[in-house]
């Protein structure tokens, strides 16, 4: 007979449907008390929309929770909070403007007979700070004072008052330096044995080992694994579980001939990059780059196309330097930019697919100063045709199109303008097979027309079946450059992963 201990925690059958996308499907395992269980998976696999269930922030689409065999809704945060369950985000759910003292007891704070009891707030403040290394601070002092790391023991802390039995960290190490790394991990051990139920998500693997005593693995919205011990689990064996999906052909890859180099970045430094970057591009070539999320891909495309500032280093395009310090630089020079954020920074929801797709190359078609109207509807129509956006009308708003559609407007503004090279952040992300395979086919021509692209995804699928090479990112540092021949899911995957090594060699904390 088995010897394991009974689940305090379950999720019971638990799926998500979100409009086009099933976030989770029946997920369905549980937790023992007293223990502290790692959620790993690739960006996108369903941890996060499994820890807003937990939190009540979203209802599941069918399934349920279950704790010390009830079963139990949560309609909203507040009822999962009473029900002891505390989730602690990477975006830390903090009033800058308020005390340490305050932030902890938000909700509950001590009342005397009219207004707030002070004197006993800073008091019980106080022993909460000690608890999670804070007691070096003022518990009067403002949260937007403190250190990210500080902010993070806060966050513990007033999960900690509100005598949470199921408190869940999402990846809670991001921010911190190795110190404060120790006192997390020393917290977490002492709530362990209080017999509480913990849930680690985190993509440092070596992490894991460390703190966790089992682990459950997602794979597109699916549990994929559990394993209840640590006792023989390898990095390696993780990771498989990670990436052990077939890869559908919907890429359609097909080699075709390289010029010469097109883009040289030089030891390129700026916002979110933690090491200089070097790479080049060739003309015709589809460079791929994967990491996980913060780990330099976008901060990078942002640098080369001048909305954030380049700190150091030098930018080429065929042989000839080129000094980017706003997009309209760039444009200029034939870099253009298809946004992460297609809805915020690459349409504009109010105007029609026409303005949308002239808004940028009209300053070469006016006439005396006003606009060309033969070559806006000459351009627009052309665009909709080569690129098959499906839509009544050209006049029809960016805001009522599909995501796909709204991608290929967003192409569809470059074509007009001279093409040099074109970074792609996060081309296919909230599409469709359908249409996830004609951008694809987009990416193909613009590359046998000789431009360089340069294709950001968190899908490493799609990194694999698209690019001629694939650099790697991990924590603001790129770490690999990988041809086509050499790339398997495992190898780019291990690679981005955040490594301990790494932390240390960089010195840790300053």
């Amino acid at each position: 007979m088995s010897s394991l201990p009974a689940d305090y925690m379950e999720f019971v059958h638990i799926s998500k449907q979100f409009p086009g996308v099933l976030a989770l499907d029946d997920i369905d395992f549980g937790v023992p008390e007293g223990s502290v269980r790692a959620l790993v998976g690739e960006n996108g696999a369903g941890k996060s929309t499994l820890l807003k269930i937990l939190s009540g922030a979203h209802p599941p689409t069918s399934g349920h929770i279950r704790i010390a065999d009830k079963n139990v809704v949560f309609e909203n945060t507040a009822d999962a909070i009473d029900a002891g369950v505390a989730v602690i985000y990477q975006e830390l759910q903090l009033v800058p403007e308020l005390s340490i003292a305050e932030n902890i007891y938000l909700g509950h704070l001590p009342a005397g007979p009219l207004f707030i009891d002070y004197a006993r707030l800073w008091e019980n403040a106080v022993e909460s700070m000690h608890t999670v290394g804070l007691g070096d601070v003022s518990p009067k002092v403002r949260v937007g004072r403190l250190s990210i790391g500080q902010r993070q023991m806060v966050e513990i802390a007033k999960a900690l008052t509100r005598n949470a039995g199921i408190i869940a960290f999402d990846e809670p190490t991001s921010s911190l330096s190795s110190r404060e790394t120790d006192v997390l991990f020393g917290i977490i051990r002492k709530l362990r044995e209080q017999r509480k139920t913990i849930f680690y998500v985190s993509h440092r693997l070596e992490e894991i080992f460390e703190i966790c005593d089992s682990v459950t693995v997602f794979r597109d919205g699916r549990h994929v694994s559990t394993r209840r011990g640590m006792e023989g689990l390898t990095r390696d064996m993780i990771v498989k579980d990670m990436v052990g999906r077939e890869i559908v052909d919907i890429y359609h890859y097909q080699p075709r001939p390289l010029g010469e180099v097109a883009l040289k970045v030089e030891n390129v430094t700026g916002p979110g990059l933690n090491a200089p970057v070097s790479f080049e591009v060739r003309k015709g070539e589809i460079v791929g780059c994967f990491g996980l999320v913060g780990a330099g891909r976008t901060e990078l495309m942002r640098v080369l196309f001048g909305v954030a500032p380049r700190a150091s280093g030098s930018v080429e395009l065929f042989g000839l330097p080129v000094d980017i310090k706003a997009p309209a630089d760039a444009i200029q020079a034939g870099i253009m930019l298809c946004p992460e954020d297609r809805k915020k920074e690459g349409v504009i929801p109010v105007l029609s697919i026409q303005e949308n797709t002239n808004i940028s190359a009209r300053r070469h078609h006016l006439r005396m100063g006003f606009l060309d109207q033969r070559w806006e509807y000459d351009n627009v129509m052309d665009k909709i045709r080569a690129l098959s956006i499906k839509t009544p009308s050209q006049r029809q708003l960016a805001k009522n199109l599909s995501g796909g559609n709204q991608q290929k407007v967003v192409l569809a503004r470059w074509l007009a303008e001279k093409i040099k090279v074109i970074l792609l952040d996060e081309p296919t992300r909230g599409i469709d097979v359908g249409a996830k395979s004609e951008i694809y086919d987009i990416i193909y021509r613009l590359a046998g027309e000789g431009i360089a692209v340069v294709s950001v995804s968190s899908e490493l699928p799609e990194v694999l079946g698209v690019s001629d090479r694939i650099l790697v990112f991990s924590e603001g540092e790129l770490v690999a450059d990988v041809p086509r021949a050499e790339a398997s899911q495992e190898k780019i995957l291990s690679l981005a992963l955040p490594q301990e090594s790494k932390k240390h060699f960089r010195g840790g904390e300053k």
